[in-house]
Order: structure tokens, then C-alpha cells, then sequence
């Protein structure tokens, strides 16, 4: 009869897991269908997805979901967006793409090549000033740039030289931000590949901007109620992307961030199936792709007291297969780092737990920085990793490896938390 009920046992666990991951399936590629347009901003794709997330968790048996308000600036190119390099047209989203803060740009323009094995940054200056290279384009590798961003940054303003823009090289798969978009500087910048645009005389483009000024984004948290009241433990994943590129391309974003937000809703059914000793909250971030937007308004208007968080988890692409998993933790999340390993290694869940620097680079860091108990779970560098950020990262790229070893690493640390 024991053995029997054990058995009883194992098979209800087994049959919640394949319940979970159907779930988890059914939410991520919703999330990354057409309908949302890459979860962006202009087309209203972000709001339209967190309209849904908010059902989800209703529907996953949250006691409480509401809507947390914020407004941001943010630039957008959702109209026009096509180039052609000597007469050849490139595709939009694979060949270029645009700078966050770049205007549009209209027209037929010159290249210029930087000579960058004998770059001089007074001499560049000064040849484009002369009246064969006004109006052009101005071509270099963006790293190049960057390191002499002295000389380029003036490139990119009116007065300082009579360049229409720059043309920022970018090896494929080339791809399109969002963070820096609060702004827009004088000058279009564009990013390409060096292939497209190799020993390339003139380039034509036409890409429209909208710069979208206090635009109404919101965060979506869902609540379910423990046996404590106390004390909490906080799940969070950003459900926003990059949304559109021209009228006709988007960004998926399944990996970047439907896996995420995908793993914390049915996080949330697991507990509302299950009655946690602590309270639990999942909240889904609008605005993380504008430069963490949506979690620090969250973190300077929390809406459960901070120092009631005994530990929050941000999940961010997680839909790899790179058997190691990566992590951030914040300093007050190190003396229970411990756990996580030890909980890894009894388990046999991910072949390492590589913790990294603490970076501004997700969810995590507003909480981490305000002293909050946080970890960053990421899984990276595997097959997916190389479409982040492009149109490729799609149901047909993802990978599902991650989810239920990562489900099952974060319920076992809070099962056994005092």
C-alpha cells in the first residue's frame, strides 16, 4: 500500500509537470504571436499583452491582479523602414536596422568609408567638411566608433560637421534596441552589416520615426495569498519587447521575454493549486527594453513593502539550452547563494549555476540596488542566444530545455525556506 502511494505520488507529479509545460508553451507562444507585434510600444502590442497577462493570472487562480500605471518618452519606427545599398534593397531587421535614437532619414546619400588602420580623428573632421563629401553617410565599424566616440559623437550633432549621419557596422545577425530611446539626436543612425554594405558608393533610405512623448505603459501584478502576511517572496519577468521595425517586420521576443513571463504565470497556478507558507507575488514589467522603466517605477513605488521581501526572483530568457544556467544576485542574496547550489547539485538540475557580476542589465537590478534579496536567472549562450534582439527569435528558435529544471530550482529553495 506505501509503495503504492509513493507511486500514486510520482505520477501526480509528473502529470502537474506536463500540465506546466503545456501551460508554459501555450502563454509563450501567444505572447510572441502576431497579435502583440513584438510587444512593442507603438502599435500598442506592450498594453494588448499585459491586457492578456492580466487574464492569465486571473485565470491561474490569483487571488488579487491589478495594474500598476507609468508613463515613458520613447522613439519608434513603425512606418516606413527600407534601404538600398548601390541600387540593391536590403532587408529590413536582417541586413539594418536603426539606432534607438536615431530620426528617420529620407533620401539618396554618399557613403564614406573611415579608413580605420590609419584614423585620424582631426583629419577625418576636416575631409568631411570638404564640399565632394557634405551630406554623406559616414560608415565605420560601431566598436571603432565607440572607442574614439570623442571624434563620432560629434558627427551625430548638428553644427559640428556637415555629415547627413552614420552608418554603424554590426556582424549578422544585426540587431535593434530599445534602452536609449528617450531621446533623439539630430542626426540618423543606422546599423548594418559589413557584408550589405561593403565597397557600397551611395545608399537610399526611407525610414520614418514617431517619437511617442508620455506614452501610458503599465506593470501587471498578480497575488497569491499564503498562510503569512508578513513576509513575501516576489517573482518577476519583463513581458514588454522591441515591437515593430517598419511596417512589416516585428520582434517575437519568445525567448526575450515571453520564456520568462511565461515561467512566473505558471508560477503563480502552481501556488494558487498549492498554498504557500508566505505570500507570493508575480508581477510582469512593462518597459524593461526602455532602460528598466517599468521595475524602477515599481521599486520607488512598491507596492508591497520592500523590506518584506524575503527574496525575489527575476527570470529573463530562459529558452535556451545551454545546459549551465546564469545568474546575477544582489549583496543581501549572496548569504542564501548557498542554497541555490547546494539545491543544483542534489538535484542534478543545471550542469553549473555561473554567477556573473551584478549589471544594469534586467529586472533585478532597481531591487538589488535598493538592498532587496534578488537572483537574476538567465539561460544564455546556447542555440537560441545568437537571435536575441532580431526577428529570428521566434517559436522556431526557442528552445524549452531551461524551464522545468528552473521551476524546479526556485520552488525547492522557497519549499525549504524557513
Amino acid at each position: 500500500m506505501k509503495k503504492l502511494f509513493v507511486l500514486l505520488l510520482a505520477l501526480s507529479a509528473l502529470q502537474l509537470q506536463a500540465q506546466d509545460m503545456a501551460h508554459y508553451k501555450k502563454i509563450v507562444g501567444e505572447l510572441s504571436s502576431a497579435k502583440y507585434q513584438g510587444r512593442g510600444y507603438a502599435k500598442g502590442g506592450a498594453n494588448k499583452a499585459g491586457r492578456y497577462l492580466q487574464k492569465e493570472f486571473e485565470k491561474a487562480g490569483a487571488d488579487h491582479v491589478i495594474l500598476q500605471p507609468f508613463a515613458i518618452d520613447i522613439n519608434t519606427f513603425a512606418g516606413k523602414a527600407k534601404m538600398w545599398a548601390d541600387g540593391k534593397r536590403l532587408r529590413t531587421g536582417v541586413d539594418f536596422s536603426m539606432r534607438e535614437y536615431s530620426p528617420g532619414v529620407k533620401g539618396e546619400f554618399k557613403v564614406y568609408h573611415v579608413d580605420t588602420l590609419h584614423f585620424d580623428g582631426d583629419k577625418l573632421l576636416e575631409e568631411l567638411s570638404r564640399p565632394e563629401n557634405e551630406g554623406c553617410l559616414v560608415c565605420c565599424d560601431f566598436w571603432f566608433t565607440y572607442k574614439h566616440r570623442g571624434v563620432f559623437s560629434k558627427l551625430q550633432k548638428a553644427g559640428e560637421c556637415p555629415n547627413a549621419g552614420l552608418l554603424y557596422t554590426w556582424e549578422a545577425p544585426i540587431k535593434f534596441f530599445k534602452a536609449y530611446g528617450e531621446k533623439v539626436v539630430d542626426k540618423p543612425i543606422i546599423w548594418v552589416t559589413p557584408q550589405a554594405i561593403e565597397g557600397v558608393k551611395s545608399v537610399k533610405v526611407n525610414v520614418e520615426n514617431e517619437f511617442l512623448k508620455s506614452y501610458e505603459l503599465f506593470n501587471v501584478i498578480a497575488k497569491v495569498e499564503g498562510e503569512r502576511h508578513d513576509s513575501c517572496y516576489v517573482f518577476t519577468a519583463h513581458y514588454d519587447h522591441l515591437g515593430n521595425l517598419g511596417r512589416k517586420v516585428y520582434y517575437p521576443g519568445a525567448n526575450d521575454n515571453a520564456s520568462g513571463t511565461a515561467a512566473i504565470v505558471t508560477l503563480a497556478a502552481h501556488y494558487a493549486r498549492n498554498k504557500p507558507r508566505y505570500d507570493m507575488y508575480f508581477v510582469a514589467f512593462s518597459g524593461e527594453d526602455a532602460n528598466l522603466r517599468g521595475s524602477t517605477f515599481f521599486a520607488e513605488y512598491p507596492l508591497v513593502p520592500l523590506e518584506q521581501i524575503k527574496y525575489l526572483f527575476n527570470i529573463d530568457m530562459i529558452g535556451d539550452d545551454n545546459p549551465a544556467l546564469y545568474c546575477e544576485v544582489s549583496e543581501t542574496g549572496m548569504p542564501q547563494f548557498g542554497r541555490f547550489e547546494a539545491i543544483n547539485e542534489e538535484l542534478g538540475l543545471f550542469s553549473a549555476l555561473d554567477r556573473g557580476e551584478l549589471a544594469a542589465n534586467s529586472d533585478h537590478y532597481p531591487f538589488a540596488v535598493r538592498g532587496v534579496p534578488c537572483i537574476f536567472l538567465e539561460n544564455k549562450e546556447g542555440s537560441a542566444f545568437p537571435h536575441y534582439h532580431t526577428p529570428a527569435d521566434n517559436l522556431k528558435t526557442i528552445r524549452w530545455d531551461s524551464y522545468e529544471p528552473l521551476f524546479k530550482l526556485v520552488t525547492t529553495f522557497i519549499d525549504g525556506a524557513r
